[in-house]
């Protein structure tokens, strides 16, 4: 089973929902028809069970599911597509990429090669040092520009 979020956000993501087609395998998607919105207990009960999550590149998001020891394949929300008001889940993405706690897909038409494999276990996020510290930064980062 691929689980789907799609987040909270009123900002439709029809391009993730596009790279999923074709994929041979039971889908659970959050954020649309199937599902408009998870409880959290009922969203961690989804992510435990499932193979792989898809998820926008939300802070949120990501984090329940890194901290479910689960990496997530995560494809960022862009404002040129009208999926958020700005591109502030990229940075994010790719930072996040680097550290080793999510799988980045950019293009959606590349997510179901991204999924025919399931991805490794994340990164720890180190305690207060490593990726904790980067990622409390690098919010503290946006919040000023914001």
């Amino acid at each position: 089973m691929i689980f789907v979020t799609l987040g909270t956000q009123a900002f439709p993501f029809d391009r993730l929902l596009r790279g999923l087609e074709g994929v041979g395998e039971e889908l659970v998607v959050q954020g649309a028809a199937w599902f408009d919105y998870l409880e959290y207990p009922e969203l961690l009960e989804h992510i435990r069970r499932a193979r792989v999550i898809v998820s926008h590149a939300g802070v949120g998001s990501v984090m329940t599911v890194v901290a479910e020891g689960k990496r997530p394949v995560v494809v960022p929300r862009l404002q040129r597509h009208g999926e958020a008001v700005d591109d502030h889940q990229l940075p994010l993405a790719r930072r996040l990429a680097t550290a080793g706690l999510v799988s980045l897909v950019e293009d959606p038409e590349q997510l179901a090669a991204a999924l025919a494999e399931t991805p490794p276990a994340p990164a720890t996020l180190g305690g207060e040092g490593g990726i904790v510290a980067d990622l409390r930064a690098y919010l503290l980062e946006v919040a000023e520009v914001t």
